[in-house]
């Protein structure tokens, strides 16, 4: 979920759960790349990237495609998109950057990557370049569909629920309506409709996010299936 709102102290809201198997080993954001100073990220263990990071005031994240979950012979790792995006010091830069490469290295993949003045969606499909469109005013949702696209059951069910939600208050510490949201795990319309998945066959949300960036930089992160009170800000004053 992203949130832009041009004037505003906090022009800039991001909420994210990661979706994963279970078992990959992952270690919580922080300065795990000692050669990239200011780089604050998520670890895979596996393959050594990450699924989103922060450095500076440049975020950026990857997400799979419909049937690309998971590594595949003789393509890189996705998490090294977000890592390369965030050697750039804009989110426009990093949108050029991405734009740039061969797409066909890795599998098909959609990204966000987003300061306080822009945000991109950028969609790999496997082949060609990769394709960077400007995320408008407003709230956009991304999955691994296209963005606001109401023929993604998440996003159909979820996108009105956090136009209608009072967006999180960084200068009165007041989140609690998103965590909520991000913490639904209901699925009486099924999995595809959950934004907090359940554990089934090994596979599950396994941590949340909410960055905001504007008059400062707080990472809030749940380090677990997302639950309201349960989220803790991560320290950046260093990065």
């Amino acid at each position: 979920m992203i949130l832009r709102r041009p004037g505003h102290a906090w022009p800039l809201l991001l909420a994210a759960n990661r979706d994963e198997r279970i078992d990959r080993a992952w270690d919580p954001p922080a300065a795990h790349w000692p050669d990239r100073p200011g780089l604050v990220a998520g670890r895979d263990r596996s393959a050594g990237g990450t699924w989103m990071g922060l450095r500076g005031g440049v975020v950026a994240g990857v997400l799979n495609r419909p049937g690309s979950l998971g590594p595949a012979p003789g393509k890189r790792s996705r998490g090294e998109l977000p890592l390369l995006a965030l050697e750039a010091d804009s989110a426009a830069e990093a949108a050029s950057r991405i734009a740039a490469l061969d797409a066909g290295a890795w599998r098909p993949f959609n990204m966000v990557v987003a300061d306080a003045a822009q945000a991109f969606f950028l969609r790999g499909l496997g082949t060609g370049r990769p394709e960077a469109v400007a995320l408008s005013e407003g709230l956009s949702m991304v999955t691994a569909h296209e963005p606001n696209d109401l023929a993604s059951p998440r996003i159909a069910r979820h996108l009105p629920r956090f136009r209608a939600a009072a967006p999180p208050d960084p200068a009165r510490d007041a989140w609690a309506e998103w965590e909520a949201l991000l913490a639904d795990g209901d699925t009486a319309e099924g999995i595809g409709a959950a934004l907090s998945v359940p554990p089934v066959d090994g596979f599950g949300t396994v941590c949340s996010t909410m960055v905001t960036l504007g008059a400062g930089r707080v990472w809030r992160f749940c380090a677990g299936r997302p639950a309201p009170g349960f989220f803790v800000p991560l320290p950046l004053e260093a990065a």
